[in-house]
């Protein structure tokens, strides 16, 4: 039997309590992992490695969060914001991301502001879904 949201919620929040060390009320969907729970890049790896074992998935490196290269490209990103083929990009290997605010300004110090809690339930519920 699938997961609800809420469960897959849950469960996301338990990783997020147990890898950056906040206390489960300050964890919601629109809380941001950088700016609201102090994620750092390497905390990036460590909640990936930790929502792996909780839900019995693989997430490949660049799947979950963009890869590395995409912000190194000049066809991506230019005048440190990101061009409409960079949003195409991120729109193709992020399809579990909310990108209507960021669409309106696409500067690259803007970029954390979509790694929501959020983002992950949809990531993963995502891998939970049954292939067609």
């Amino acid at each position: 039997m699938a997961m609800s949201r809420d469960e897959t919620l849950q469960r996301i929040k338990e990783v997020l309590v147990e890898a950056l060390g906040v206390d489960e009320d300050e964890v919601g969907e629109t809380v941001t992992l950088t700016g609201d729970l102090g994620a750092e890049s390497i905390d990036f790896l460590d909640i990936a490695f930790r929502l792996e074992k909780s839900f019995s998935i693989k997430i490949p490196r660049g799947e979950l969060f963009p890869p590395e290269d995409v912000f190194n490209n000049p066809d991506y990103v230019e005048n440190n914001r990101m061009t409409p083929a960079g949003l195409a990009k991120l729109k193709e290997v992020m399809p579990h991301a909310d990108f209507s605010e960021f669409e309106t300004d696409p500067t690259l110090s803007r970029m954390p502001d979509l790694f929501t809690v959020g983002t992950i339930v949809n990531y993963i519920e995502q891998k939970l879904q049954p292939a067609a």
